[in-house]
């Protein structure tokens, strides 16, 4: 284990009608606030008119700002930055899911900021402050309520890409798992693989005797495993949805990546496809992570055995534990495909046209490589695509 500082300043407030508070929370950090999220869906069920009467009997004055896509776009970003600086607003509250939020944290940061926000997500430059953001989560998957990291896609080019910075987190964030009862099967199951895939970029890690942490992976992800398929099955079963929801917030919010090195490799793939394609991001990580997983499995044989064996069942086969590893990135594979999620580029209807371009991308065109598990270059990258197919 290595050393860490662990750091988690958000206030979680789980349960059962708990967006009521809204106004409550916010109050305590502002009279004017900037009320961000995406299409018509909180309209239609009810959770924007408990919102804004939460804040308007708080005597919170807001200005609006809608049309959050998935993969959140610079342009309405910088629309935001502008109504902040415009309206002298110094707070945000979103109320959606990863996409919103991670489009809140960057109006946050870009309103005290001079030059333009793209500057951070690009490594020009680092945000020294931020609006506070307050959240109300719909949407399980992210985990952006509780971390300290933002997504933005750049329609110039589409490029795709993160921030991280301690600035960016939020400062509460409102969780009832009810808002997510009317979720489509597909984006609940999306967001199961994303959370998923928080988790494994952290297992997979070079760093010794991290057999805690290891252990809180593996309780995280039998949790998914075991809760996504009855909320699938009975999509108002609050106790499956809770345990989804509080699992979507630990996956993320550092906890498990205390005393380890992470890899992140497959999100920087992903991203590039679904910069290009627009797919939804847990989906291209149902498709990219299995494929890693292929590709890199021989680095270390031992952890990917444990991880068939302890999260998956798989008997553990001390005279052929490769048999053991490849077992468990089948059930991996498996389990998306029985979510309903594609595994393969093929399903999500993409085939090599862009390839080469998205390996060119994710490296900087050979210029750098990505992943700390396994350092992967650009012919890396291409060949993980090329095994996605």
């Amino acid at each position: 284990m290595i050393n860490f500082v662990f750091k988690n300043p958000t206030k979680i407030i789980f349960g059962k009608d708990t967006e009521n508070s809204a106004g409550k929370e916010t109050k305590v950090y502002s009279d004017k606030i900037l009320l961000h999220y995406g299409g018509g869906s909180i309209k239609k069920s009810g959770l924007y008119d408990r919102v804004r009467k939460s804040l308007d009997e708080a005597g919170i004055e807001v200005f609006e700002l809608a049309g959050v896509m998935p993969n959140p776009r610079l342009s309405l970003v910088q629309e935001g930055i502008k109504l902040c600086r415009d309206k002298g607003i110094n707070f945000i509250l979103a109320v959606g899911g990863g996409s919103v939020i991670d489009s809140a944290k960057a109006i946050a940061a870009g309103v005290p900021y001079k030059g333009n926000v793209w500057d951070f997500f690009s490594g020009k430059a680092y945000p020294a402050e931020a609006l506070p953001v307050g959240v109300v989560l719909t949407i399980p998957a992210a985990g952006s309520e509780s971390s300290d990291s933002a997504v933005i896609t750049n329609e110039d080019g589409w490029y795709k890409r993160g921030l991280t910075n301690e600035c960016l987190f939020p400062v509460f964030a409102i969780m009832n798992p009810e808002l997510t009862f009317t979720l489509p099967a597909y984006q609940t199951a999306c967001g199961a693989a994303d959370i998923m895939a928080h988790i494994m970029e952290r297992y997979f890690t070079n760093v010794r005797d991290v057999d805690f942490t290891d252990r809180l992976c593996e309780a995280t992800l039998k949790t998914m495993i075991n809760n996504v398929p009855r909320a699938l099955n009975n999509p108002t079963d609050y106790a499956a949805r809770a345990e989804i929801m509080w699992a979507g917030t630990v996956a993320h919010n550092n906890l498990l990546s205390t005393g380890r090195i992470g890899d992140w490799a497959s999100h920087g793939i992903e991203h590039e496809l679904s910069a290009i394609y627009d797919i939804a991001h847990g989906a291209g990580l149902a498709i990219v992570f299995p494929a890693w997983m292929k590709y890199v499995y021989r680095h270390d044989i031992k952890r990917f055995a444990q991880f068939a064996h302890r999260v998956w069942n798989v008997e553990y086969n001390a005279f052929n534990i490769e048999e053991t590893a490849l077992k468990g990135i089948s059930a991996l594979e498996s389990f998306f495909a029985s979510i309903g999620l594609p595994v393969r580029l093929s399903q999500a209807n993409i085939d090599e046209a862009h390839l080469e371009e998205m390996a060119d991308k994710c490296t900087g065109s050979g210029s750098w490589s990505i992943g700390n598990f396994v350092k992967l270059n650009r012919d890396d990258v291409l060949n993980i695509y090329k095994l996605a197919l």
